[in-house]
């Protein structure tokens, strides 16, 4: 009985643990974006992007679209996409190279700030994203465009439900969001802690370390590290500002960790979202991991050649 009520008092601490920095950063971060979406700053960062979606081959007006991506998540960037499914009709290609913008630029005010309170600089989590994800946009558009490959137009399977003008239904839908992230965190944390107990934390991490291993990351953030993958960097993220305060894990292996969850998080629930608006599985799934992991290899082996004093100045936080 005893031992009972320690699991459950462990379990509550680190459920606050992992929520109450999570919240106090995301309610403001939400609240800030929903004023800047009445400003129209979110349509003046769409006029920015536009020029360069002619470098990946898409229509001027997918930069609004990449915009409201950024600035909210992926289903804010599908509700404007769908307003535009009768003026532009892509292709299966386009849609492809579209929704990997989507899948590895989206929710950056809160990502973001989520990778900077686990030790990634700001504009050093800034630029890997939106680098990356017109990297990966690109090269998705040559491929595409030299093989001609997926040139058919694209089928939209499903798209999101708008949410109802006014300030009282933009506030309950931000409300359940947050009620379903405390939800999934409660359950996620348990789940975690079981396999913890009976030693199925252990298998994971012998089966996944050789791969993190080769993209510099420890043994001590993977099954951190597959949280993210598989639901989200919001949980990821959550997880690795717990265990990189308390000194649990590297500094080298949370900024390698980051930089692959930025790229590859959610990998189930995203994917299904944008197969689902046209996209192929080619490229928002296997060219996705193939990138993620050349790229994170990459970003992990010049970590070593630069100096402690340039970690610390521009990538990792103290």
């Amino acid at each position: 009985m005893l031992q009972v009520h320690q699991f459950f008092k462990q379990l509550f601490d680190e459920v606050i643990a992992v929520s109450w920095p999570l919240f106090k950063l995301m309610v403001p971060i939400i609240l800030i974006v929903k004023v800047l979406e009445e400003v129209g700053g979110i349509a003046l960062l769409g006029q920015w992007l536009g020029p360069l979606m002619a470098l990946v081959g898409l229509p001027q007006e997918m930069g609004l679209v990449w915009a409201a991506t950024i600035a909210t998540n992926i289903y804010g960037g599908m509700i404007v996409l769908y307003s535009f499914a009768g003026e532009s009709n892509l292709t299966v290609a386009q849609m492809t190279v579209l929704s990997g913008l989507l899948l590895m630029a989206h929710g950056l005010p809160i990502e973001v700030r989520i990778a900077q309170l686990a030790g990634m600089r700001m504009r050093a989590a800034i630029i890997t994203r939106m680098f990356g994800a017109f990297a990966f946009a690109w090269l998705l558009h040559v491929f595409y465009d030299q093989t001609q490959w997926l040139q058919e137009p694209a089928q939209m399977v499903w798209q999101p439900e708008p949410i109802a003008d006014g300030l009282n239904y933009w506030l309950l839908s931000q409300l359940k969001a947050l009620a379903m992230i405390q939800i999934i965190i409660i359950v996620l944390l348990t789940f975690l802690k079981i396999l913890r107990v009976i030693g199925v934390e252990k298998i994971i991490q012998w089966l996944l370390h050789p791969i993190l291993k080769l993209m510099g990351i420890g043994k001590e953030a993977t099954t951190i590290t597959l949280v993210g993958i598989t639901l989200g960097l919001s949980f990821g993220g959550g997880l690795l500002i717990k265990e990189a305060h308390a000194g649990h894990v590297s500094k080298k292996d949370v900024f390698s960790s980051l930089v692959l969850l930025g790229f590859c998080h959610s990998l189930i629930e995203d994917t299904l979202l944008v197969v689902l608006l046209g996209a192929h599985l080619s490229g928002v799934l296997w060219f996705r991991l193939v990138f993620a992991f050349i790229f994170t290899s990459a970003m992990s082996y010049w970590l070593t050649k630069v100096s402690p004093e340039f970690q610390h100045k521009h990538l990792m936080r103290p």
